[in-house]
């Protein structure tokens, strides 16, 4: 059985952002198709002349609870060549677009790899940028541990909870006293980040 499911904006970050064709041909949306390890299907159908694909590494799929693990491809097209539709961001709820940037203390630039907080540049490891950006990417939303392994470490693990706990303690000192409770702990589930304002 295979199911369609909107594209995030968290699988948008590497696409180049255009705004949508408001004419009634351009109201085609990318979608991310998942489907069972053993269905297969014929990705050449979907693709432009030239166009190459690979498999996606797991790790930068969305994974969600109770469904199958998603398959996916990066397509490659020549640079002199342009795809069909070109892909547009999608808010996730409506008003995000209007949230202002400048309110937000904590800042996470993927592009760069940095992260601030109210201004002050934060030093984190490697899997502390990814925890966090993962985080500050998906606010207010509740993330179980293994849902977190599984997205920032790539792998899934029984026991690892533990590594999450640790990584989210050293995320906390690190924002420092004031902003620390930006992460919050939900018992017996996981985390969620609920973004500090400026008032």
């Amino acid at each position: 059985m295979a199911t369609t499911r909107s594209r995030s904006t968290a699988a948008l970050t590497t696409a180049p952002l255009t705004a949508p064709d408001p004419s009634p041909s351009g109201t085609a949306r990318h979608r991310l198709r998942a489907v069972d390890r053993d269905e297969t299907v014929d990705v050449a159908g979907f693709l432009p002349p030239g166009a190459t694909w690979l498999p996606a590494p797991q790790h930068t799929l969305p994974t969600l609870p109770g469904h199958p693990p998603m398959v996916g491809y990066l397509v490659l097209v020549p640079a002199d060549q342009q795809p069909p539709v070109l892909p547009f961001a999608v808010p996730d709820r409506p008003g995000d677009e209007e949230r202002r940037d400048d309110d937000t203390l904590v800042r996470v630039d993927t592009v760069q790899r940095t992260a601030q907080v109210d201004g002050r540049p934060l030093d984190l490891t490697y899997l502390e940028f990814e925890l966090l950006a993962h985080l500050v990417a998906h606010p207010n939303r509740v993330h179980t541990r293994d849902q977190l392994v599984t997205t920032v470490w790539g792998y899934g693990h029984v026991g690892d909870g533990r590594t999450v706990d640790v990584h989210i303690a050293r995320l906390r000192r690190k924002l420092g006293a004031e902003h620390r409770t930006a992460i919050q702990t939900v018992r017996r589930v996981g985390y969620k980040y609920t973004p500090p304002v400026r008032r």
